[in-house]
């Protein structure tokens, strides 16, 4: 494979059928590929999928994956929620087929520069600040990947003057072959999807792959205060730092509340930290990797100042969600392994009813008790890793079973008091009950204000 792959009567096999496999499919469909989409869903489970990819020309397997059918195929692309052991793939991998991700295959066909932002948490959010300080700047920007929107589904968007932002995962790392970014970012490392990969230093591994082919020409922006990115620096890029603690001699530091960038062209303030409007300390680090790479994009001083102090912020991330009877509402359901919990929780001083719970990830818990104990009154489990959570924290912190998250909504409310803050930062992924983080964090909201219309209609506020 070479970049610009001709995909024109290739067999090309796409496995899983979420929303980056259906456009990866359409994708190599629309090239004249002889694609297969493979599922282990059945026809009712796809349910309009299914039409989707029949009118596309793919021709589909539901209900199971078999080995022959991986077996007969030029390529094949898993989308990233597929592991690396299913037999399939075991078995292709045996018989030389070559196989690569969606943002691999979409960045042979991608126009313009890219920049690629990875990290076990703040992912999300710089993708966005980034696209939205460079949106301001008045550059063409696209944003994808893991954000929500498949890269594949953005190239036809692309153009020679576009600067495509990409929120990149270890899963989609993980078969790279290619794939360079021109700015690569990465946020951080803790312990993240360990019931997927073997061990942190794998999932380190997969992670740091963003850098491997880039060049003297590109730019790596890494953490100096996370003490696993710092080991991870890369020889090739042109290497920028970015530190709350300490002053870089090439990169972003904070200093007299301002933050500074230094390059070969000297020192240049990018904004006060009062332009900040985000909740918490891991969003002013999240705002120097931001501007960091706005600033190496090309965005001058003045619209990143902009361009922060504009920022709305992004959905289910320390979103406030209402205020009812003087009780505060938070929805951070992106908060889905126990690092994103820790952040979500120093972000208020005390006054928590927190809700933890949902699938597993080979987490543990134990370094949520601390800053527990001091900030939050009772803490609410919800999903298959209550009992695991109770076990490991139940000892220290005062802890209720609550099961379903609309029961856990109904118990913080009656627990609550004027002045308190009752936080969904579930430190485990959603799909034991809820289809992604998302959705869980739409139901939050649509609980809370569920809860709220009916306050409202009971007459005078029962918690003042």
């Amino acid at each position: 494979m070479t970049p610009g792959i001709e995909l024109r009567g290739k067999r090309v096999l796409v496995v899983g059928l979420a929303r980056t496999g259906v456009s990866t499919a359409q994708f190599c469909a629309a090239r004249g590929a002889r694609v297969t989409a493979s599922d282990a869903r059945s026809a009712a489970q796809l349910g309009e999928i299914v039409g989707r990819l029949h009118e596309a020309g793919c021709t589909l397997e539901m209900g199971g994956h078999t080995i022959p059918t991986f077996l007969a195929q030029d390529l094949i692309v898993p989308s990233p929620g597929v592991p690396a052991t299913l037999p399939g793939l075991l078995a292709a991998r045996e018989a030389g087929i070559p196989m690569c991700s969606e943002i691999e295959l979409a960045s042979r066909f991608l126009r313009g520069r890219l920049v690629a932002i990875t990290g076990s948490n703040g992912k999300t959010t710089t993708t966005a600040l980034v696209a939205h300080i460079l949106a301001g700047a008045g550059m063409p920007v696209i944003v994808a990947g893991n954000i929500g929107t498949p890269l594949i589904s953005r190239v036809e968007d692309s153009t020679d003057r576009s600067v495509t932002v990409a929120e990149v995962s270890s899963f989609q790392l993980e078969l790279i072959d290619s794939f360079r970014p021109d700015i690569a970012v990465l946020l951080n490392l803790t312990p993240d999807h360990l019931d997927r990969h073997a061990s942190f230093e794998e999932y380190c591994r997969a992670k740091v792959r963003l850098f491997q082919n880039q060049t003297e020409r590109d730019f790596a922006v890494l953490n100096a205060d996370d003490p696993v990115v710092a080991r991870q620096a890369p020889s090739r890029p042109q290497i920028f730092w970015f530190s709350r603690s300490r002053r870089m001699a090439a990169g972003a530091s904070l200093r007299d509340a301002r933050i500074v960038f230094r390059d070969d062209r000297g020192e240049t303030t990018l904004l006060d930290r009062s332009d900040i409007g985000l909740r918490g300390e891991h969003n002013v680090e999240n705002v120097l990797a931001a501007a960091s790479t706005a600033w190496l994009s090309g965005a001058p001083a003045s619209a990143i100042a902009a361009g922060v102090r504009s920022f709305p912020g992004v959905e289910h991330r320390l979103e406030f969600v209402a205020e009812i009877g003087g009780v505060q509402f938070f929805n951070d359901s992106k908060a889905t392994n126990v690092d994103a919990a820790l952040k979500a929780l120093g972000a208020f001083p005390g006054g928590l009813l927190v809700i933890l719970g949902g699938k597993d990830k080979g987490s543990d818990y134990a370094p949520l008790i601390e800053p527990l104990r001091q900030r939050a009154r009772v803490v609410l489990l919800i999903g298959a890793a209550a009992e695991k959570i109770e076990a490991q924290i139940g000892a220290s912190v005062p802890v209720e079973r609550a099961g379903t998250l609309d029961r856990a909504l109904t118990l913080a409310w009656q627990r609550a008091q004027p002045g308190d803050t009752v936080l969904l930062a579930p430190a485990c992924a959603s799909f034991d009950q809820f289809e992604n983080y998302e959705h869980r964090g739409r139901s939050f909201k649509q609980l809370v204000r569920a809860l709220d219309t009916a306050h409202a209609s009971a007459g005078p506020a029962r918690k003042e």
